[in-house]
């Protein structure tokens, strides 16, 4: 099977590569097909490893340079990462579900398949952040850790740029009525919908407020469309498709 061109989500408002990835563009088949970037689902390894190398050509980077994490659905950030040259492929940097570097070329990123994904930019420092918020990181506000960490790096959030990537949305996220509480008590009633007698999340929304609540300019915050719930020809859903599925991926180079 030859792979299509990579398709990407890019926001208007970072200055550097990067790219919220869609499942189209590889060479993975079955409930993989066909950008599928995470070797701990099932796909073969072979396969993921060809999807990766197309990523990294897109961002005009090594595999080796692309570092990602373990992601434990924690709020522990990683910092001031090296790439590390002897890796084939991504250099994995330990349990983490947000990573940041200022290394000229490398690049950060997270795997999701219905999370939040969240790059963040500091244009003048020269900072890139990748951060995975699924429910248990949002309510931890890791969005808000991540911020903090560049804060205390000396990139002030009034600077940052973010982009939320596609995930996914209230339309098609029903939770319990016990999670939904937590959330309306810790975020506000504006990050759930009614329908249907039951209560849905808007994980993007309660990840937006994060952001401007550490700090981080309205301006400064493109969130993207699409629920990846809802497009199956897009994005790859691990509730839709009941865990069998493949990880979209969402990257930003230090390439200023």
């Amino acid at each position: 099977m030859r792979s299509m061109s990579v398709r990407l989500h890019t926001s208007r408002l970072l200055p550097v590569e990067h790219g919220f990835t869609t499942r189209q563009g590889g060479v993975s088949e079955g409930p993989y097909r066909s950008l599928n970037l995470s070797f701990s689902v099932g796909d073969q390894p072979e396969r993921v490893a060809e999807n990766i190398r197309a990523v990294a050509a897109v961002a005009k980077v090594l595999p080796y340079q692309i570092q990602t994490a373990k992601q434990v659905h924690g709020d522990r950030v990683l910092e001031d990462l090296a790439p590390n040259p002897d890796s084939e492929l991504t250099s994995v940097c330990g349990d983490a579900d947000a990573l940041w570097t200022s290394s000229p070329g490398a690049a950060v990123a997270v795997r999701v398949a219905d999370c939040v994904p969240i790059l963040l930019v500091d244009p003048v420092a020269r900072r890139v952040a990748a951060v995975h918020s699924g429910w248990r990181g949002a309510e931890l506000k890791i969005a808000a850790r991540a911020v903090k960490t560049l804060e205390a790096r000396g990139s002030p959030a009034s600077r940052l740029l973010a982009a939320i990537g596609p995930s996914i949305r209230a339309c098609c996220y029903a939770v319990s009525s016990a999670l939904a509480a937590r959330f309306a008590a810790k975020f506000g009633p504006q990050v759930l919908r009614s329908s249907a007698g039951r209560q849905h999340l808007d994980l993007a929304r309660a990840v937006h407020d994060t952001l401007r609540e550490s700090g981080v300019r309205e301006g400064n915050i493109d969130l993207l469309e699409g629920c990846t719930s809802c497009l199956p020809g897009d994005f790859f859903s691990h509730r839709r498709d009941e865990g069998v599925t493949g990880r979209q991926m969402a990257f930003a180079v230090c390439s200023f």
